[in-house]
């Protein structure tokens, strides 16, 4: 009966959630951008991505965005808005689909999302974008996923890539540091019950020097994903030397971070945080 309620449960939050962000989708405007639906990137388990290009756009940064939902629910589809207003801003913005708990646990979506990274390295050029000034990014769970990889070298190696091929990596309220996980079900199931394996999930126990910089956005009012786990990240990042970018706003929550990318603009300066975070660390 428990199984059935919280199977329930999820369906009636995707639900709701297909349609707030399809609705943000048909509000925003995607004048001056190129979209490529529906992108194949791993064939053996159906996955696709969707490529947002600036019109025109020659040797632009590449941004590979990682969607949220506490690593159980979300699509590409519902970040069409997100993929629109990175390359408005000049971005080649790369939005896939990863698989999700209870399909996979950490090692599956962490698997699928560096396939993606290097699809998006070896295809780059195809849609405008600079192959050797590729970043990473994430809202929540997605912030957790773009962390790992940026971090734990052994998820990109998978695709015969490292960290340092990275320009950056930008955490939108990511989960980064979030241990003890007690004995939700999940959360074991995706990260292990051992204590060796929940800590092999955390990306500050991965920050070392050589790391590639990190843009760190939180809401100072996030009760889903507290400002803590950005603070510890900053930290490491700052004992190892390298160079990590705090940007804590004020009044914002977990979701309204998210929506000032887009329909909230006026809550936090987010999108343009991001754009000159990009800006000044170009292809190496």
């Amino acid at each position: 009966m428990r199984i059935l309620l919280i199977t329930v449960t999820l369906l009636c939050l995707t639900a709701c959630r297909a349609t707030f962000f399809a609705s943000i989708n048909a509000t925003q405007s995607g004048e001056g951008v190129i979209a490529h639906d529906g992108l194949i990137y791993d064939p053996a388990h159906h996955l696709a991505l969707d490529v947002y290009a600036p019109a025109h756009a020659e040797h632009a940064p590449v941004v590979v965005y990682f969607f949220g939902g506490d690593w159980q629910e979300g699509k590409r589809q519902w970040d069409r808005w997100m993929g629109e207003a990175l390359a408005k801003q000049g971005v080649v913005a790369v939005v896939p689909d990863y698989r999700l708990w209870p399909v996979v646990g950490m090692a599956g979506f962490l698997t699928d999302a560096a396939n993606a990274v290097r699809w998006a390295r070896d295809h780059a050029a195809e849609f405008g974008g600079a192959p050797n000034n590729l970043f990473l990014m994430g809202h929540s769970s997605g912030g957790h996923v773009a962390a790992m990889l940026a971090t734990d070298r052994q998820w990109l190696a998978i695709v015969d890539m490292q960290p340092r091929d990275l320009s950056g990596w930008i955490g939108v309220a990511g989960t980064y540091d979030f241990l003890p996980i007690d004995d939700d079900a999940d959360y074991v199931g995706m990260f292990g019950s051992t204590p060796e394996q929940q800590a092999a999930s955390q990306p500050v126990n991965f920050v070392t020097p050589g790391a590639p910089p990190a843009l760190l956005l939180q809401g100072e009012d996030d009760t889903e994903v507290f400002p803590a786990e950005a603070i510890s990240m900053a930290s490491r990042y700052d004992d190892a030397g390298e160079p990590a970018e705090l940007r804590l706003y004020p009044g914002v929550g977990h979701e309204a971070l998210l929506l000032a990318f887009g329909p909230m603009k006026q809550r936090a300066s987010v999108l343009v945080d991001t754009i000159d975070f990009i800006h000044r660390y170009p292809s190496h």
